[in-house]
């Protein structure tokens, strides 16, 4: 997590003489700010493959080895690359009469029939729409003969196949105000205008506000004796964020295409979006706070009674996996971001970062330890 502070703060100390115009004074001022802070008519999305993920031509096509269980993540819902049962060393090689046979989890065959795991001619092994229950040991005996002359060799190649999904990410706000006294509606009234117009102004970028925290307390200022402040919390997420991603069913949803074309208006539609730029969210939220310490500085009457006291606006970003997955940068070094299906002997059962350790979890995505 990081967090900002934005500017020096500067309290204002005058106040209204009309008590009955307090809401309303406050309101329209919110009201200029959300009418002068802009949202664009058409936000472009940004589709964002894992940050730590090593992408790269050899990423479409997987090879195996003879010394340890190759790793291989597969987004939830999307097809998989290419996992070929070969090494390396015999990927280019000249194989005469191969014969490839899978083995999934708890030794189950592969067959070629299979609809959501597919065996191509070449031994390739490709699933179609990856599920949490997929995730596992698969082990590829490869069957060869070098030249024609030369006898049958045998390779046994292991990979560990792990479903996984992009973080669940937010911005949490923090921000303070010059307040009516303490048990006033009128804190109550503004708090729910505030939101509502935070909630509007980020409806065209597909994110929701939501109110996590309100308190008034009373301030103790320097020279200025008690004053009352509203202390407000605040965050920004995708409206989709708990829907999941969805399948992928497109042409476009092609492992070749979808590396090499990120971004691409066509891919965009076929996978889950998360709140659209949020560094646009953030942008126009700063934007919205700033103009209103603008418009109180042009004021030649005095302040509302309620009022942003300005350089309190604060944000923090915020990773979270869904439950029954996880970061571990250890574990999962070339996929440091992305939150990976918890394996067993672990588990997740909130909305953390981390599996945790349950040596009685006997399951992949494991949400509780019995």
């Amino acid at each position: 997590m990081e967090a900002s502070a934005l500017g020096p703060a500067r309290r204002g100390r005058r106040r209204t003489r009309a008590a009955g115009s307090l809401l309303s004074r406050a309101a329209i001022l919110l009201f200029i700010s959300a009418f002068l802070v802009r949202v664009p008519s058409s936000v472009g999305h940004l589709v964002r493959l894992p940050r730590g993920f090593r992408l790269t031509k050899d990423s479409v096509k997987i090879v195996g080895s003879t010394h340890f269980p190759v790793k291989v993540y597969v987004m939830l819902h999307q097809k998989s690359p290419h996992v070929l049962c070969v090494t390396q060393r015999l990927r280019n090689a000249e194989l005469i009469d191969p014969s490839f046979q899978w083995h999934g989890p708890k030794g189950k065959i592969v067959s070629v029939e299979n609809r959501t795991a597919q065996i191509t001619s070449t031994g390739s092994l490709v699933f179609q729409n990856f599920e949490e229950s997929m995730s596992g040991i698969y082990t590829c005996f490869l069957e060869y003969k070098p030249t024609v002359e030369e006898i049958v060799k045998r390779l046994q190649l292991k990979y560990a196949i792990y479903a996984y999904r992009e973080p669940h990410y937010y911005y949490q706000f923090t921000a303070r105000y010059h307040a009516a006294p303490c048990n006033s509606i009128y804190n109550i009234s503004f708090e729910k205008k505030l939101i509502q117009i935070l909630s509007k102004l980020l409806l065209d970028l597909s994110c929701e506000i939501s109110l996590l925290k309100s308190e008034c307390h009373h301030v103790k200022m320097q020279r200025a004796g008690l004053q009352n402040e509203l202390f407000f919390t605040f965050s920004v997420s995708s409206l989709d964020t708990e829907k999941g991603p969805k399948p992928c069913t497109d042409h476009n949803c092609e492992p070749s295409k979808r590396l090499f074309k990120v971004g691409m208006k066509n891919w965009a539609s076929s996978r889950h979006l998360h709140c659209a730029v949020p560094l646009e969210a953030k942008n126009l939220i700063e934007r919205f706070f700033n103009q209103q310490v603008e418009i109180l500085g042009r004021r030649a009457e005095q302040l509302p009674e309620i009022y942003y006291i300005e350089g309190t606006l604060q944000m923090v970003w915020i990773n979270r996996c869904f439950p029954g997955y996880g970061m571990n940068v250890q574990q999962h070094p070339k996929c440091p971001e992305c939150c990976v299906i918890c394996s067993p002997g672990s588990y997740n059962p909130r909305d953390g970062i981390h599996c945790l350790q349950c040596n009685s979890s006997l399951v992949y995505g494991a949400k509780t330890c019995l």
